[in-house]
């Protein structure tokens, strides 16, 4: 191995799941040594005087480039909305030789620009705390109307508010909220919810029905992609507390789901069990700019994989995303690396021809960036190129001359099987936009000749028009070959909460591949339906992994009917037991007992022994209902089956209760208890809080030390010192 493949080596070695190494290549640009895998070209396409300091870019579809340009400062975030000193920039290839050679300063006098999505003639611009909505009526390169689409409210030292937007391939428009500053939203069913933890969002385009589809307590999502099944996938810093060369990750976004590390932003949220996995671990990345290779221009094994930028790490990465479950799992590669540590990648792009465009923002960046301690605004950015050198040449990648705008319903249907990615983009848009026509088209003609990929365009147009015929137009491809059109259609049912396709959703949860079945789980607990409980509780008891299992769950939670729910504690599967318990527990402290409790307490499965433990610490008002029960399993442990460290989780969840604090201190003096029990005792309160131990304990141990018990006098100080803490 010669010099250049080992340091390439060690580049991939840096990701936590590289399953193969590359052969490199090398391409040098100016104070950049860069290296990519062999049979790949890199250019600089624009740079500056063009663009100075690009951080996100979107395509239109005439191919016109917007970027959002940074002002190269790190003011506080306040100064910075006061002023508005940055700006959005067109680019345009008007040469056609892949090199940007004309801009035109779109909209000047904008906040912190942190994202930007061309939608519908207009382009959506992330600048916390808002999102703007910028149109140029004229076509003359300038926007010359603003309109506030989204008000977030909050700006934080950091800016991590905001994220995106995004448009979904549902026609949604989705963004991120990071930073832990507190919002309020008004849900679609009028009303008021307050959070303060991190999300993923989504909207209609005209700003209503909001909703969150993904809760956690990291720091700062930032790039949203999705999958041709209509998966969502994030980046986003701090997903854990950094340990074992983890901190940052790669994130499958399941409806419903809490991830991230425990924090205090996410109590009160609904919780299925424990936090929701991370995809793949990334380190200290800070991951930004995410996106999904649609294109065969680099061959088959890249389309549909995922490309994310690494501003910490000088890198674009390659996620090849593989079935697991009813999620995926993550083949990590490093794609394009610089030798240079002021080479600050933020977003990675598809061009319609099927190369991807990188943005590198420069060295100008150290808001609250623990990295970037010495801004450095006179190291300028660029956007960079890389294709393979390879592939055919797309002829009209954006399909200029179909004159699309001009194709009737009929023509454009015809069409769906396109397999330029852009070209598609602009029929499913124009399709959508033709409404009532298109539904009439569709409803007319036999669409079996389509391709996989003509009918997941079909389904995604047909779910961003509202009304029932729509629904009904889409019902059809829940029983299509292709399974990826059958995940396109559930998205499309569980978004618009098509009631009429309930008896599918039951069929497609017992039969169907197992990410088909988590989404059909997900659109039967937002239908709400009674009748699906049944059927997902004994979906529970089949198994399949921890995904499936939160939407299962959290479908029980959503339809909330709980004497039905209820029924799933007389099971003899213990995982629906459990399941059950978790569902129940969300939906009111009242609906489980202390009866169900201990009888789960006392089972076989260590599972469900865990969840009711869990539960117990939380029900204040059980405390003396357990003190019978503990009293006979401390009085003979052996006997009693319960394993030691679980009898010391249990006592120290519900150590804050009176009765259970009295039982603990009663027993500890009581010289005829088993001194195995009272060992257990002591290591109650040694892992209890310090100050409660002090507290409900502090005279026990005080009494225990004066009577100097030989057995005992060891852990008695270890707790009286660890009680000390609290005392000072």
């Amino acid at each position: 191995m010669n010099a250049r493949d080992l340091a390439w080596a060690v580049a991939c070695l840096c990701l936590t799941n590289v399953t193969s190494e590359l052969s490199a290549a090398e391409t040098r640009i100016g104070h950049h040594l860069f290296t990519h895998p062999e049979g790949f070209e890199l250019q600089l396409v624009a740079g500056p005087p063009l663009i100075d300091r690009p951080i996100e870019m979107a395509f239109d579809f005439q191919g016109r480039l917007y970027c959002t340009d940074s002002a190269g400062v790190n003011d506080g975030v306040e100064q910075q909305l006061h002023e508005k000193p940055h700006q959005i920039l067109r680019l345009e290839d008007t040469d056609g030789d892949g090199v940007f050679d004309q801009r035109t300063v779109f909209a000047d006098q904008m906040m912190f620009p942190e994202g930007c999505l061309w939608y519908d003639g207009s382009l959506y611009v992330a600048a916390p705390p808002s999102i703007w909505k910028l149109t140029d009526t004229n076509d003359d390169g300038v926007a010359d109307q603003r309109e506030e689409w989204f008000q977030g409210k909050t700006l934080t030292g950091c800016a991590n508010d905001l994220h995106g937007p995004y448009l979904g391939l549902d026609g949604r428009i989705y963004w991120t909220k990071g930073a832990f500053a507190e919002q309020d939203y008004l849900r679609p069913d009028g009303s008021q919810w307050v959070t303060r933890a991190a999300h993923v969002f989504r909207a209609r385009p005209d700003g209503g029905s909001i909703e969150a589809v993904m809760t956690g307590g990291m720091d700062n999502p930032v790039g949203v992609t999705f999958t041709s099944g209509g998966e969502r996938v994030f980046t986003t810093t701090f997903f854990q507390h950094p340990g074992g060369g983890n901190r940052d990750g790669l994130v499958h976004a399941i409806y419903g789901g809490v991830y991230g590390k425990e924090h205090g932003v996410i109590e009160g949220h609904i919780r299925t069990g424990d936090l929701m996995p991370v995809l793949t671990h990334l380190g200290a990345a800070a991951p930004a700019g995410l996106t999904r290779y649609r294109s065969g221009a680099f061959g088959p094994d890249y389309q549909d994989n995922l490309f994310s930028a690494l501003f910490n790490m000088q890198r674009i990465v390659r996620h090849q995303l593989k079935p697991k479950g009813a999620s995926f799992e993550s083949d990590d590669e490093v794609f394009l690396q610089s030798d240079n540590r002021d080479f600050h990648p933020t977003d990675v792009e598809e061009d319609a021809d099927g190369s991807l465009l990188v943005v590198d923002t420069g060295g100008w960046y150290k808001l609250c960036c623990p990295t970037s301690q010495l801004p450095k605004p006179e190291v300028l950015g660029g956007i960079y190129r890389i294709r393979r050198s390879s592939a055919a040449e797309i002829e009209s990648p954006r399909g200029k001359e179909l004159k699309i705008a001009a194709m009737d319903a009929y023509e454009l249907l015809r069409r769906l099987d396109d397999p330029r990615p852009a070209v598609g983009d602009q029929i499913v848009h124009r399709l959508y936009k033709e409404g009532a026509a298109s539904l009439n088209a569709v409803a007319s003609i036999d669409h079996a000749h389509l391709s996989g990929l003509g009918a997941q365009r079909l389904v995604w147009m047909l779910t961003r028009i509202d009304g029932s015929a729509a629904r009904e137009l889409v019902l059809p491809f829940l029983n299509h070959r292709d399974a990826l059109v059958r995940s396109a259609a559930l998205h499309s049912v569980s978004l618009h909460r098509d009631k009429s396709a309930l008896s599918d959703l039951l069929r497609i949860l017992e039969t169907d591949v197992i990410s088909n079945r988590r989404v059909a789980a997900e659109a039967l607990g937002r239908l709400g339906r009674v009748e699906a409980i049944p059927v997902l509780l004994k979906q529970i008891g089949v198994g399949h992994g921890r995904v499936l299992e939160h939407s299962l769950i959290f479908a029980l939670i959503e339809i909330g009917d709980v004497k039905s729910i209820a029924n799933g504690l007389n099971s003899e599967n213990e995982w629906i037991r459990r399941g059950t318990l978790i569902a129940l527990d969300q939906l009111g402290a009242s609906n489980v007992s202390a009866t169900d409790l201990l009888s789960a307490l006392g089972g076989d499965h260590e599972e469900t022994r865990r969840t009711a433990r869990e539960i117990a610490g939380r029900r204040t008002s059980l405390g003396s209902a357990f003190v019978p029960q503990l009293k006979d399993w401390l009085r003979d442990i052996p006997a009693s089956g319960v394993p030691e460290s679980e009898l010391v989780e249990l006592l120290i969840g519900l150590g804050g209760q009176e009765s259970i604090a009295t039982l603990i201190g009663a027993g500890l003096i009581d010289t005829k208890s088993p001194l195995q029990t009272r060992f257990i005792l002591l290591e109650t309160i040694r892992r209890s809080d310090a100050s409660l131990a002090l507290k409900s304990w502090g005279t026990v141990l005080v009494s225990l030390l004066q009577n100097r018990e030989s057995d005992l006098l060891p852990q008695v100080v270890r707790c009286l010192l660890y009680t000390s803490d609290a005392a000072d």
